[in-house]
């Protein structure tokens, strides 16, 4: 009994431990939350001003053609697909994971009909061991990635697109709700719908565009969709803190409910020792006289 004891208290220790780390990892997500929330709200007003600016020439420009805007026959699919480096953040990786992986087996017959730009190592290796066909990967990225640290899979996804590899790209990653929500989503990111379409609303600048209306949408276009990658690995990365938050929060509450069956446990089997011995020095006792 005596050893038994030992073990709860052992095993009371230990979870103990286990929740103070799974607290100050709860605090940590919340703070670094905070600041992937600015972040992804300061890129904003800047995604919104180019997609103004893209609009407002694409609307003054007749008989546009550019790659950018215009559906094709699709014969090849690129996904651009963001998860985390590291887990411990609940359904953060599994939900879009999952997602993607039933929206090829529903689209595609073949491995030769997609492709995949992988952003966060938990994606490559999952699907690395399920021999899905990665073509640029990125991984080791921090809580507050730069665009400079995947401009370069974003450049090359919009690239492979404008030159014909792809007919179109998707994008897939959480989108952000509140620390508690992330929605898996799947948005297509090329050819770009509504650009152009019913012009700019509102009170506008009157520009004058160097070489040419068409030679500016040349350069911005490629530009804006990579505005657009950025903003959702913002998103995601948002949505990455609040999940581990979340399920650090929830992991620090089994903890407690734990500890408090265990306290319970050893609490009884302290009381059954004192019993014990209570019947046998009583029994002791009644043997002597």
């Amino acid at each position: 009994m005596a050893r038994s004891m030992r073990d709860i208290k052992r095993q009371i220790k230990s979870v103990q431990n286990t929740r103070q780390i799974t607290k100050a990892m709860e605090m940590v997500a919340a703070s670094k939350l905070r600041k992937a929330q600015e972040k992804a709200e300061a890129a904003r007003p800047y995604s919104e001003k180019l997609k103004e600016v893209v609009s407002s020439i694409a609307a003054g420009t007749q008989d546009l053609q550019h790659p950018m805007l215009v559906s094709r026959p699709v014969k090849k699919t690129g996904y651009l697909i963001i998860t985390s480096d590291r887990g411990l953040a609940g359904g953060y990786n599994a939900n879009i994971l999952r997602k993607v992986t039933m929206l090829i087996a529903e689209r595609h017959k073949s491995k030769d009909e997609y492709a995949l730009f992988v952003i966060g190592r938990k994606g490559r290796d999952f699907l690395r061991r399920r021999e899905y066909p990665i073509v640029e990967e990125i991984t080791e990225l921090s809580d507050t990635p730069k665009f400079a640290d995947i401009k370069s899979i974003a450049y090359s996804a919009v690239n492979q697109f404008e030159t014909g590899v792809y007919d179109e790209i998707y994008i897939c990653y959480n989108r952000f709700v509140n620390a508690i929500s992330q929605v898996p989503t799947v948005d297509r990111l090329l050819p770009m719908e509504g650009v152009g379409e019913g012009g700019h609303h509102g009170a506008s600048a009157a520009y004058e565009y160097e070489p040419s209306p068409a030679g500016v949408l040349e350069v911005l276009l490629p530009k804006y969709a990579e505005t657009l990658i950025y903003g959702a690995l913002l998103n995601g990365k948002a949505s990455e803190l609040g999940a581990k938050m979340t399920a650090m929060g929830s992991a620090t509450k089994n903890a407690s409910k734990m500890i408090g069956e265990l306290r319970l446990t050893y609490n009884r089997a302290r009381q059954a020792a004192i019993t014990q011995e209570i019947t046998e020095i009583v029994a002791g006792a009644n043997a002597q006289s």
